[in-house]
């Protein structure tokens, strides 16, 4: 290795890989600029930046433990202490994924998906509408109060705000239309 010291103060370390090593004149910043291309920084505030060439995504570490990655396609990760997870798309869709295995999915129309654990689904659209996803049924609520739901075993139940009351059999035949 080779090292030289500038009339700044900086300090350079050349290694026979090609890898260097910048040390500032105050000692508080360190810049790895490795072979591969790869650079790591590590700034005065203990943040550690560290470029990947290859994959050009960035890997940014706090000292109080968040994490985040930036893609080349603009998409963002971050990634908490306590295992939330923050993902930030090209197109503005945001996901949260919470250490209890809750799931939040915001879109950019207004769409708002929500996704439990044992894996029921709540979509909140963004003129109103509702879908309710579960392993048993799925139901969507209009907002004029008209509810519709589908059963696992292929029935349809849809109630209207007027009481009205019609189920179908698992084919498509009414079995029931309570006015």
């Amino acid at each position: 290795k080779v090292e030289e010291v500038l009339t700044d103060g900086r300090r350079i370390i050349t290694f026979r890989n090609g890898t260097k090593k910048e040390i500032s004149a105050d000692k508080k910043m360190t810049t790895i600029s490795f072979y591969n291309g790869d650079v790591k920084k590590i700034m005065p505030d203990q943040r550690v930046i560290y470029y990947y060439a290859d994959a050009q995504t960035t890997h940014t570490a706090y000292p109080e433990g968040l994490e985040v990655l930036q893609f080349p396609n603009n998409q963002i990760e971050k990634h908490y202490p306590d295992g939330t997870q923050e993902i930030v798309f090209p197109d503005h869709t945001v996901k949260c994924l919470y250490s209890d295995g809750f799931e939040e999915t915001f879109f950019p129309d207004g769409t708002i998906v929500k996704v439990e654990k044992n894996g029921d689904k709540l979509v909140v659209f963004s003129n109103g509408q509702k879908d309710f996803h579960t392993a048993q049924f799925k139901r969507r609520e209009y907002p004029d109060g008209t509810v519709k739901t589908v059963y696992c075993n292929g029935r349809q139940e849809t109630k209207y705000l007027s009481g009205r009351v019609r189920i179908k059999d698992e084919e498509g035949n009414i079995i029931l239309d309570k006015k």
